[in-house]
């Protein structure tokens, strides 16, 4: 790359045309590193902060280039108004929104060896949900599940507290998710879920085979219905004066004691 990038330059207080078709907004390093590499096609532009200069901004604006995204100078201002947090570590994408390549069945139709699902029921901070999406690319989750009404949607801030994990592990949502829990009954995955007041332990299952592991919101926890459709309902052992964990932090515990399981029986 030349000492100098080639990018272009607004007119002072003028704004990017959109780009026909849904857009996105992306921020942070990781987003839109990883979004750069795995759909470059899909990026608009990238917007930065023409005043970082350090190593780290030159060596994304030389992986940008390389990708062949278009550069636009701006300012810190500018783009916190583009993506509505003062997190964005000077750099904002607009990216073309990537149509969701997997249903749930086409998905586990392509899985090799025994599935493992983490299930969302009510999560709806984007804080959490991108954390269990980091955690779960992690792990090695095939898929993290979430029904369609209280959930979160993919956004900008997910992305981002994601690390680019919202654009390697596929998000599905379902109109009904008693009913896909019992599809994956159908398929011989054990559904497993947490709850405060269970009996048994995270350690006391075998989760080596195939799993989906259900996880409900902080405070309310997993509705009704999806804990009646569980197979299994277990606790994570708190030996402190804490009652809970965040749920991406229970997260973590259940989906790496399945990765543990897994690898010590090869």
């Amino acid at each position: 790359m030349s000492a100098t990038p080639k990018h272009s330059k607004p007119a002072a207080g003028s704004e990017p045309a959109s780009a026909s078709g849904k857009t996105q907004i992306l921020f942070g390093f990781h987003a839109v590193t990883v979004r750069l590499k795995t759909a470059p096609a899909s990026v608009h532009e990238v917007l930065f902060d023409a005043t970082r200069r350090d190593q780290r901004m030159r060596g994304f604006l030389e992986k940008a280039e390389a990708a062949g995204a278009r550069l636009v100078e701006s300012d810190d201002d500018r783009l916190q108004k583009l993506c509505g947090t003062t997190r964005h570590q000077g750099v904002v994408a607009r990216v073309k929104a990537v149509a969701q390549q997997h249903s749930l069945d086409d998905l586990l139709d392509n899985v090799e060896g025994p599935p493992l699902l983490l299930v969302l029921d009510g999560v709806t901070d984007p804080h959490n949900l991108g954390a269990c999406l980091r955690v779960a690319d992690g792990a090695g989750a095939h898929a993290v599940v979430a029904p369609k009404d209280h959930a979160v949607g993919l956004n900008a801030t997910v992305a981002k507290v994601a690390s680019g994990a919202a654009e390697t592990v596929p998000y599905l949502m379902v109109t009904n998710l008693a009913r896909a829990l019992n599809e994956l009954k159908e398929r011989d995955i054990w559904i497993v879920g947490t709850s405060d007041q269970a009996t048994k332990t995270l350690y006391d299952l075998d989760l080596s085979g195939p799993v989906a592991l259900v996880l409900g919101a902080e405070g309310e926890g997993m509705r009704q219905l999806t804990g009646k459709t569980c197979d299994e309902l277990v606790s994570i052992p708190m030996q402190g004066a804490v009652e809970s964990l965040n749920v991406s932090v229970a997260a973590g515990v259940c989906l790496y004691e399945a990765l543990r399981q897994r690898r010590a029986k090869g």
